[in-house]
């Protein structure tokens, strides 16, 4: 399978960059992120995998992520109200 991620100019520069320190081609940093991503997928239970999605299994997902960083609640502000004449 071949998959196309579109990247911004400035995310190409870091891979290369963060690849070249390493001494790996942007592929073979690539290859080895995406590694440790299905070394991961482990932690998401085998139920998960094969039920129709669901909000609970986007939360197993994301508990199973390397980027535990991630918020995933919602920002909540107070919606515009106007004055109601009478």
């Amino acid at each position: 399978m071949t998959i196309t991620l579109p990247l911004r100019p400035q995310e190409e520069a870091e891979l290369e960059a963060i690849a070249r320190a390493k001494g790996l081609s942007v592929e073979a940093l690539v290859r080895e992120a995406l590694d440790g991503v299905l070394a991961r997928a482990s932690e998401i239970p085998a139920s998960a995998l094969s039920e129709p999605a669901s909000g609970g299994l986007l939360v197993s997902a994301m508990q199973a992520s390397p980027f535990k960083e991630m918020d995933l609640e919602a920002v909540r502000v107070p919606l515009p109200m106007r004055d109601i004449a009478s």
